[in-house]
């Protein structure tokens, strides 16, 4: 597949706007500098913002008919989301993730970038600021942790392990409150379950083979596209709570990862049980 937009540009345009306009402003941010958005650990600070215009002024000079879908521009234009299912081409921004880490000077954030072609997620990047690498994927072609000298290195996912020696991620906070006792009571069963607050980071440590799971319920398009990409091209198994596939199109349902199939199946029968 040809793209019109070549992913490794795009990579290098995700480390330019961070080194133009994240990492000045980390430990740096005024009082003013930092509103809450839906709830106070919801943030967006003006490195979100200033970051997000350089990325999308340049992505459509590079893509001028690609629609531009950023967590900061939908958040003042709503609409906009509906469109991403039905458009050709898209190239999916989430400028900081991790704004609440970014906030609060803890280094760990992520920059990420997806590119969504005809439904389908065909490329993923996530770049960290603080470590000046990416870990990226193109659809088929493996995933990799790759350097700003060029070298790069395949990553794959971690072997099974038992549940009890299972190691991973789960975000618990829009699990429905009426089941989120249950789903905290049954992680018991697991060896650590952790948040990183940054998806970004949880997904590199994941397809690096870091976690045997991750688990998210709320999902939008920049927060975990590039993800699950990158971690089904890492060799994981990568679904929705009811087992469907994960798509672009898809903002609710939940999201499962696990090592395998098997190892998948059993954290949903005994530990996720939504």
């Amino acid at each position: 597949m040809t793209l019109p937009l070549d992913v490794a540009r795009l990579a290098d345009l995700l480390r330019q706007a961070a080194k133009a306009e994240i990492l000045p402003r980390f430990r740096r941010l005024g009082s003013g500098d930092i509103r809450s958005k839906s709830e106070a650990t919801d943030l967006v600070t003006e490195g979100d913002e200033a970051a997000e215009r350089m990325l999308r002024r340049e992505i459509e000079a590079l893509v001028p008919n690609a629609l531009f879908v950023g967590e900061e521009t939908v958040a003042a234009d709503p609409a906009l989301l509906g469109r991403l299912p039905d458009a050709d081409f898209a190239v999916v921004v989430d400028p900081i993730d991790g704004t609440f880490n970014f906030a609060s000077g803890i280094p760990a954030f992520g920059v990420m970038a997806s590119v969504v072609w005809k439904g389908e997620t065909v490329a993923g990047i996530i770049y960290d600021p603080m470590g000046d690498d990416w870990v990226m994927a193109e659809k088929g072609a493996g995933a990799f942790l790759r350097r700003p000298d060029g070298s790069s290195q395949q990553l794959r996912v971690s072997p099974p392990a038992p549940l009890s020696q299972m190691v991973g991620m789960a975000s618990t906070g829009f699990l429905p409150a009426e089941r989120r006792a249950e789903i905290l009571g049954n992680l018991a069963k697991v060896r650590y379950v952790m948040s990183y607050r940054c998806a970004a980071h949880e997904y590199r440590a994941f397809a690096s083979g870091y976690a045997h799971y991750l688990m998210y319920n709320k999902l939008m398009p920049w927060d975990h596209l590039a993800g699950a990409l990158i971690a089904v091209e890492a060799g994981a198994h990568v679904a929705r709570f009811d087992g469907s596939r994960y798509l672009p199109r898809h903002t609710s349902g939940g999201l499962l990862l696990s090592t395998d199939s098997q190892s998948w199946e059993t954290l949903r029968r005994e530990v996720f049980t939504l």
